[in-house]
């Protein structure tokens, strides 16, 4: 089906190029489309739109991509006149009803939650969004923040980052959200944190759909299905945690090469898009509850 979204927007020529129908808004928005109101906490914003983007071009129904901002923190690394043209704040979207919030990761696992300079105006999001919003999807430390807001459920540090791409068990098939994936799947983690399968099992709130022998948890759901927390990123690119290991090599940062990634872990062989079908079955369900 096709995906709406703000005319300009760089992801619109990109995903043109691949064939996948997304056009700007039209004046009227079909029936029947879904509004997805996406957070985006990146610093790599446009990279980000246009992974999310993707995702959605399998879905049964229309859709249409909003974008929205932190007013409490400016980005430092996405251009000012951008954010103006294509983001808007959580005052222009409130007093609207959404069929879904997507809230993605970001660079601050290291910080307590309530150092995170825009914690507070996160909150307030996460508690609009319980009467606002059909259903919610939180990826990374987004998950962790939902995870610790909703539920209660505190993230702790790893010793050395998550990173690379790790074989996942579907422990609930029957669950709506994993339906048409394998029992086990492939898909990329790139963090600093986690949150322990334990602490999940017993919150009677959730059920935890996927772990992963070596990366822990992936994925849990409420049970209403109403909130969906991803610790990994089953959006990302081929490339994206190359670009990520060669930015932290270059900062000086004692970072291992990702695991399962580079063929012969060899740096200099380019990486297989080896999760891109188990991703777009994850957001589609998604999408299509």
């Amino acid at each position: 089906m096709t995906v709406f979204v703000p005319d300009g927007l760089p992801a619109l020529e990109k995903l043109k190029n691949e064939n996948i129908d997304v056009r700007p808004y039209p004046d009227k928005i079909p029936e029947n489309t879904q509004k997805i109101l996406i957070l985006n906490l990146m610093p790599t914003k446009q990279v980000t739109e246009t992974q999310l983007i993707r995702m959605f071009a399998d879905s049964k129904t229309n859709v249409a991509i909003y974008l929205m901002n932190t007013v409490s923190y400016t980005s430092r690394n996405t251009d000012s006149e951008y954010l103006d043209r294509f983001y808007k704040g959580f005052s222009a979207y409130k007093d609207g009803f959404f069929d879904g919030l997507i809230v993605t990761g970001a660079p601050v696992e290291h910080l307590d939650f309530t150092q995170v300079l825009y914690w507070h105006e996160l909150c307030e999001i996460f508690d609009w969004a319980k009467v606002n919003v059909r259903k919610i999807y939180t990826i990374c430390w987004g998950a962790q923040a939902a995870l610790m807001h909703y539920c209660g459920i505190q993230k702790h540090p790893l010793p050395e980052k998550m990173f690379g791409i790790f074989e996942h068990e579907v422990l609930c098939p029957e669950n709506p959200l994993c339906k048409g994936l394998p029992e086990k799947f492939l898909a990329p983690h790139s963090r600093h944190a986690e949150v322990y399968k334990e602490d999940i099992i017993n919150c009677k709130d959730l059920d935890l759909l996927s772990v992963s022998e070596d990366a822990g948890v992936l994925w849990a759901a409420t049970k209403d299905l109403k909130i969906v927390f991803v610790t990994g990123h089953p959006e990302y690119d081929a490339e994206t945690l190359s670009l990520e290991y060669f930015r932290d090599l270059e900062k000086g940062d004692d970072i291992k090469c990702p695991k399962n990634y580079f063929p012969h872990d060899d740096p200099a062989f380019p990486p297989p898009l080896t999760w891109r079908e188990f991703a777009k079955i994850i957001y589609t369900n998604w999408i299509n509850l």
